[in-house]
């Protein structure tokens, strides 16, 4: 094993999680040459990041467009393949590499366990994405442990973060705190309302600055949280990148926000979380790293996970009530406090 291409095609936190395993190949095997394959629009969490030679970018566009990639991968003669996406097509990505190994999941057990050498086997018990990701190591005689996801700021981008703090008008004396209302799907989201008075309590508290993360997608939302708040949050949401958004995070004292990509960028740079759970998981999806709070009903939403919820106002997520939420917040803002005083 000298060429290493890990495939990881999901969305910016899941990218965020592999990191681990990229980590464990280099402490074992430092002489190994590591390549990761992310879906564009991901790439920015691996940019600085040690461990790795190479960021390849997959866009889905054109045939032609395709054919390139596919050239591409045969170019590079990888002599090894390990696909954290069990899906269809970096299944057949791993196989049109032409690389003599190749590792990948089947939990599906679909056509696609056929372009593996390998294929890693479930573990019946629910375990961390970052440990799960881990097992597919094994076959190549790497055991590695649990470990955090990592995330790299040069001193460009933790000042490009700064200079955004300055255009948005936020005052460096008081401190921070990120709400992020967003979720890829509605019933993995808190009432936007209950974000608003959130942030008017912990306004009220610490005599902090709230500001509304989120993509330029969900500004609509941060700007009516704003109108709901009395305290007058600011809105980041749509207004910075990915390295610039993480910048900001590292200066906040307290990030609070559904499960998402923005919660694990958050563990990444250790700012405490006060992560809310509705439908996925957190022992399978939690936050990793750092000090953090997850709440979480534990209902089972097999029934009517996707595309919609029939539990109406039962629903997972309208049971978080606001105050187990900042009695979260509370808990951790205390820690920082007695921290900074060590």
């Amino acid at each position: 094993m000298r060429n290493v291409l890990i495939i990881k095609l999901r969305y910016l936190g899941d990218v965020l999680l592999a990191t681990p395993t990229v980590r464990a190949i280099k402490v074992a095997r430092p002489d190994v040459r590591v390549t990761m394959m992310v879906n564009r629009g991901t790439e920015d969490v691996l940019s600085g990041n040690p461990d790795l030679d190479e960021i390849m970018v997959l866009d889905k566009g054109s045939l032609a467009a395709q054919w390139r990639l596919i050239a591409g991968l045969r170019r590079h003669r990888f002599d090894t393949v390990i696909d954290l996406t069990d899906g269809d097509r970096s299944a057949f990505l791993s196989w049109i590499s032409g690389a003599p190994v190749r590792i990948g999941f089947n939990d599906e057990h679909r056509w696609r366990g056929r372009c593996y050498t390998q294929v890693v086997q479930p573990v019946p018990c629910v375990r961390h994405r970052i440990d799960r990701d881990l097992e597919a190591l094994k076959p190549m005689g790497i055991q590695a442990g649990s470990t955090d996801p990592q995330l790299w700021l040069t001193p460009e981008e933790e000042n490009s973060g700064n200079q955004l703090l300055d255009q948005l008008g936020v005052q460096r004396s008081q401190s921070m705190v990120i709400l992020q209302p967003g979720a890829r799907y509605w019933f993995k989201a808190w009432p936007a309302d209950r974000f608003a008075e959130l942030a008017d309590r912990l306004t009220a508290e610490y005599h902090c600055q709230v500001l509304i993360g989120g993509s330029a997608q969900e500004a609509n939302l941060a700007h009516q949280i704003v109108h709901a708040a009395k305290c007058r949050p600011i809105v980041l949401a749509g207004q910075a990148g990915i390295k610039t958004f993480a910048a900001i995070l590292k200066r906040s004292v307290l990030f609070v926000g559904n499960d998402s990509g923005a919660m694990h960028i958050a563990t990444a740079v250790r700012t405490p979380v006060v992560a809310l759970f509705g439908p996925s998981n957190p022992q399978e999806w939690g936050p990793r790293g750092g000090a953090c709070e997850v709440i979480y009903k534990e209902l089972d939403c097999r029934a009517c996970f996707h595309p919609t919820c029939q539990r109406g106002d039962q629903n997972c997520m309208k049971l978080i009530a606001i105050d187990e939420v900042m009695a979260a917040a509370t808990r951790l803002l205390g820690e920082r406090s007695r921290a900074a005083l060590r």
